[in-house]
C-alpha cells in the first residue's frame, strides 16, 4: 500500500510558477497511474492531470492544458506536477492520488472514485 505526500504549495502571484511535488513511500510508484486533483473550498475535488505507469500517456483538464506539466521519476519513487502561468482560478488545494488500474483513456484516469490512494494536499494561493 502506499503513502502519498504532496510538497511545493504556496502563495504565488498571477503569472507565477510553482513545482509540486509527490513522494511515495510503502510501495513502488511503477505500481500505479498517478494523478493531481484539486479542490476549492465549496467546490468539488476536481481532476487536473494524470500520467501512465511508464509515463507514456498523460491528460490533462482542459483549463490547465498548456500551463501545467505532470511528470514522474520512477527511479526516486517521485511525481511532479509543474504549474506556469498561474490564475487566481487556480487556488486550491492540490492532491496527489495513485490508482492500480490499467485504463488509458480520459475518462478513467480523471475520475476520483478510481483513485484508491490519496495524500493529505498541498494549498496552492494564487493571488491577483
Amino acid at each position: 500500500q502506499v503513502q502519498l505526500v504532496e510538497s511545493g504549495g504556496g502563495l504565488v502571484q498571477a503569472g507565477g510558477s510553482l513545482r509540486l511535488s509527490c513522494a511515495a513511500s510503502g510501495s513502488t510508484v511503477t505500481n500505479y497511474a498517478m494523478g493531481w486533483f484539486r479542490q476549492a473550498p465549496g467546490k468539488e475535488r476536481e481532476f487536473v492531470a494524470s500520467i501512465t505507469r511508464g509515463a507514456a500517456t498523460t491528460f490533462y483538464v482542459d483549463s490547465v492544458k498548456g500551463r501545467f506539466t505532470i511528470s514522474r521519476d520512477n527511479a526516486k519513487n517521485m511525481v511532479y506536477l509543474q504549474m506556469n502561468s498561474l490564475k487566481p482560478e487556480d487556488t486550491a488545494v492540490y492532491y496527489c492520488a495513485a490508482h492500480t488500474s490499467y485504463c488509458a483513456t480520459y475518462a478513467c484516469n480523471s475520475r476520483v472514485q478510481n483513485y484508491a490512494y490519496w495524500g493529505q494536499g498541498t494549498q496552492v494561493t494564487v493571488s491577483s
